[in-house]
């Protein structure tokens, strides 16, 4: 919009310059603060999500012409290091070994949904493929969702690295989940209170809750003890910081290495295991979940991984919001928007099936959907919102298993897809 007034005044297209990395560094920490900052006080901030908020205004300022569209800021440090380092710090909370013990039936329901999202993958992508046009963009768009709706952001930030999706694709595909997921939270609660939801599920924790003998109290204590303000030394992080560049360095060593025997011209099989087996984020997830579950006395004594983590995702969300041109994501995003339905609706005909089929609550089956599609967070704050004070744990637990097993289906699905 400026860009024509910033050339002739001040010869480039921006007002910052792509090169003025302090001035960048300024803005972009400044917007993901007060994206935070939004997404805590105001209610209608938090239904948009922080993400969005923090995408909306980097979008913005790039396209009046404020800030470049690519720089090094961008491309060398957040996308090639803000982002591996933010995933091994997230990863910590996935102790495998406790997370099998203490989830019972939510994680049958779960892993059968997370199967859900991967067939609502491979439906969506050859349903939509001939209308979008771009079949290799649309693969990648799969893969990304994939991840994010088997885990969270965590994975959706991985997959878009790995397959080096456009930027302007990454913004709508983003615009697209969080326009769905308002809808979908809407859904999922609305079905805890259908009469044909009722009877044709147990949902004894409804019953409870509608009883009176439910403490709707115990499930706000549990809420506020988790994002409650944390100790946390400089001890803790010099350790988080080394821990994830350890990571970070010894998964893309080990993928490069494996990359580097892959013969030029492999067969299906090779091309196959040289891709999953060469990809840094399959080894940053299998380090990272190896170390929370056999060093989980040392990672409890670990504070802040979490936070620190998140903070990185957020750089990452503003960044990918930089490059990417309204237009385009204002006409992509309608029909990423039907490709993420698909896959939702096929999560929640698996997950929904499955607690049918094995005689499960409904209180199951809505929570596990929750913690495929929406990721441990907003699982357990609908817990917390419906007074289901016993299923906050669970929610969390499974909900973080999704960060590993997301970052594997979507590469497996970009791999097959051809993205």
């Amino acid at each position: 919009m400026l860009s024509s007034l910033f050339m002739s005044t001040l010869g480039r297209e921006s007002l910052v310059a792509a090169d003025d990395t302090w001035s960048l560094m300024v803005i972009l920490c400044a917007g993901v603060a007060f994206s935070i900052w939004l997404e805590q006080k105001y209610n209608w901030a938090s239904k948009i999500s922080g993400a969005i908020i923090a995408l909306i205004i980097a979008m913005v300022l790039a396209n009046v012409g404020i800030i470049p569209i690519s720089c090094p800021l961008y491309d060398d440090v957040v996308w090639g290091i803000v982002v591996p380092m933010g995933i091994p710090l997230l990863l910590l909370q996935c102790n495998i070994k406790k997370i099998w013990k203490e989830t019972g039936r939510m994680l049958v329901i779960f892993l059968i949904g997370a199967v859900g999202t991967f067939v609502g993958a491979f439906i969506a992508y050859y349903a939509l493929r001939a209308p979008f046009g771009n079949a290799q963009d649309l693969a990648k768009v799969a893969a990304m969702m994939t991840g994010s709706y088997i885990g969270g952001g965590v994975n959706f930030a991985a997959m878009a690295s790995q397959y080096a999706a456009g930027d302007d694709l990454t913004a709508a595909a983003t615009v697209a989940d969080n326009l769905l997921m308002a809808a979908y939270f809407f859904v999922l609660i609305a079905f805890a209170g259908m009469r044909f939801f009722r009877k044709n599920f147990r949902h004894p924790h409804i019953d409870e809750m509608e009883a009176g003998t439910s403490n709707r109290d115990s499930a706000q204590t549990q809420a506020a003890a988790f994002w409650s303000r944390k100790d946390i030394s400089l001890k803790d992080i010099a350790f988080n910081f080394a821990y994830c560049i350890a990571i970070v360095w010894l998964s893309k060593l080990v993928a490069g290495g494996i990359k580097g025997l892959v013969p030029a011209d492999p067969n299906p099989f090779l091309d196959f295991v040289g891709k999953f087996l060469g990809s840094q984020y399959v080894w940053i997830t299998t380090f990272s979940v190896i170390v929370a579950t056999y060093m989980d006395k040392q990672v409890a004594k670990l504070h802040g991984s979490q936070e620190i983590g998140t903070y990185l995702i957020y750089l990452f969300l503003f960044v990918i919001g930089v490059p990417a041109n309204i237009y385009t994501v204002v006409t992509k995003s309608p029909l990423l928007l039907v490709l993420t339905a698909i896959m939702v609706i096929v999560n929640m005909l698996f997950c929904f099936g499955a607690a049918k089929l094995f005689h499960f609550d409904l209180e199951d089956a809505i929570i596990a959907s929750n913690a495929n599609i929406g990721g441990p967070t907003t699982a357990a704050g609908m817990a917390i919102s419906q007074g289901w004070a016993k299923l906050v744990g669970p929610a969390m637990l499974i909900g973080t298993l999704g960060y590993v097993i997301g970052n594997y289906a979507g590469t497996i699905v970009g791999i097959a897809l051809g993205a």
